[in-house]
């Protein structure tokens, strides 16, 4: 039987929760035996998928921020969901060095970092209604 396990989280879009959301999932996956680089890079996607919920999604913290982590064998799937503003043009968001918000010193790294640490990476987003990022990882790939 193949090992199947599914857990969700839904948290303000308050940047303290980003540390949260990096240790559950960590926490999470920690049955499946990750090494600490396989948890470093997890940890880091989680990350910069949260951080840009919060940051470019929203402007009230009250508003929720969607975790949720799936385990299919040894295939995490992580999936970070908002309600928030969307991405015009997400071709554009994700090239590297593009921001926003570059008032705030961001970096505009964070979709290559998610491509870098994860096997795959798919963004969906529709302005006025949200951003959903999905993002795979085999681990002792």
């Amino acid at each position: 039987m193949q090992n199947r396990n599914e857990m969700k989280l839904e948290f303000d879009a308050r940047s303290i929760n980003e540390g949260f959301a990096r240790m559950a999932v960590a926490a999470f996956i920690t049955g499946e035996n990750p090494t600490l680089d396989e948890i470093s890079d997890i940890k880091t996607a989680v990350s910069e998928a949260v951080t840009n919920a919060i940051i470019h999604g929203y402007d009230n913290p009250e508003q929720k921020v969607m975790l949720t982590c799936r385990i299919e064998g040894k295939k995490i799937e992580i999936i970070v969901e908002d309600k928030g503003k969307g991405i015009a043009d997400v071709k554009m968001a994700m090239e590297p060095f593009y921001t926003t918000k570059p008032e705030l010193e961001r970096s505009g790294m964070g979709f290559a970092f998610m491509e870098a640490f994860m096997d795959e990476v798919q963004v969906t987003s529709t302005v006025g209604e949200g951003t959903r990022v999905v993002m795979q990882k085999k681990l002792g790939a």
